[in-house]
């Protein structure tokens, strides 16, 4: 689990210091193999495309491709004429979301991973081992048909051997257990996505956490209004202060929340054959509602359609170059920090298009915050400090 990762920063944190190696540790075997097929581009169908194609290391997990960012932002699959229907989420700082549950006390349904809790981790125990197992066999990404034909590319692999050096002897046997196999595969990916290499913690707000550096006054301004309830009040739902015991803030409180994001019109998904989009332009994105419907927990789908898991906003701004564009919202409606900080101040005051899905709109925590253009370009410097890979000066 990431709490390898986090009970050692929270020990840095618990001790006023930084030590060196706290966050770059080497791979463990499981790890390691989990990072082999996290990256391996033989395991679709066509041979092309691994999970790095939609969640690459470089935009903190998540899409690589600027130009697809800057328009319709949904990636396409192994055959390129096929494409999912949302952004791709980030693969990092997930491995603490819990099974998915709903809270009889706050009335929420927290946890799951994909953004909208499919991956419940009701099966594995673990959501982001169901996560990586999804796409293998989507036609629209992977494009595999089956779990055995998955294992077998694996059992060909030049790390066929770690996998049973990791998981024992017989542990990739896709002949005679392939369910059990393709268990162990997705369990291995999450290994890796639970790394210190996905999660290194190294951003400034980390290093400032730790006392190792200051925020300019600009930034400082940006956390305060990040985390004021009369202001921004963006810490509702992206909690930015370490836990109980010194863990570092994951920036998601693992949620599902309607915020009201327009329809995305540059997204493949309505041109898609109606084999996979029977609505055609029509379609709605109805997020978690839609996943409960088909669910013992079908009485509770209408009150949340239109709802989407809360990302975390850790490298929410990691990028390759300045020019690279980033798109925001879970169908990549809006292409700049700005514009979605924007969104959040006015978007019951300004004209912007109408929500995807009116039903279930969260106005209680964003759409009218009062914000300034200067109020809210220091949220956006601030969320720059979330990037991993700073450099102390």
């Amino acid at each position: 689990m990431i709490s390898k990762v986090i009970s050692t920063l929270a020990l840095v944190f618990s001790l006023g210091g930084f030590a060196s190696g706290a966050v770059a540790q080497d791979l463990t075997p499981m790890e390691e193999l989990g990072k082999m097929l996290f990256f391996d581009d033989n395991l679709s169908t066509p041979p092309g495309q691994s999970c790095a194609a939609c969640h690459a290391p470089e935009t903190g997990f998540t899409g690589p491709t600027s130009e697809i960012n800057a328009t319709d932002s949904v990636y396409p699959g192994a055959v390129h004429t096929r494409s999912g229907n949302r952004k791709p989420p980030t693969a990092a700082y997930g491995g603490s979301s819990p099974v998915l549950f709903f809270d009889e006390d706050e009335e929420v349904w927290i946890g799951g991973m994909f953004w909208d809790g499919r991956a419940t981790g009701w099966t594995l125990g673990d959501p982001l081992a169901e996560q990586a197992l999804g796409p293998f066999l989507n036609s629209l990404e992977q494009n595999n048909p089956n779990a055995f034909f998955v294992c077998k590319r694996v059992s060909r692999s030049s790390y066929a051997n770690l996998f049973e050096e990791v998981w024992g002897p017989g542990s990739l046997d896709c002949r005679n257990d392939p369910a059990g196999t393709y268990d162990r595969i997705g369990l291995s990916i999450s290994a890796y996505e639970q790394s210190s290499e996905v999660n290194p913690f190294t951003s400034k707000y980390d290093y400032f956490l730790a006392g190792m550096v200051e925020l300019t006054d600009q930034e400082t301004l940006g956390l305060e209004l990040f985390e004021r309830e009369d202001k921004g009040n963006c810490a509702a739902c992206h909690p930015s202060q370490p836990g109980p015991g010194g863990e570092p803030p994951l920036f998601t409180d693992f949620t599902y929340d309607n915020l009201g994001v327009p329809k995305n019109p540059a997204n493949p998904f309505y041109d898609a054959p109606r084999r996979w989009n029977p609505a055609g332009s029509e379609w709605v994105d109805l997020g978690l509602g839609a996943f409960l419907a088909g669910t013992e927990h079908a009485d509770m789908a209408e009150e949340n359609f239109g709802k989407q898991k809360v990302p975390t906003l850790r490298n929410v701004d990691l990028r390759p170059s300045e020019g690279f564009v980033k798109a925001y919202g879970h169908n990549g409606f809006f292409k700049s920090l700005e514009e979605i900080v924007h969104f959040y101040s006015t978007r019951d005051v300004e004209p912007w298009p109408l929500p995807e899905v009116p039903e279930n709109v969260n106005t209680d925590e964003l759409g009218d915050l009062g914000l300034t253009l200067d109020e809210e370009a220091a949220i956006v410097v601030f969320l720059k400090t979330l990037s991993d890979g700073y450099v102390l000066p």
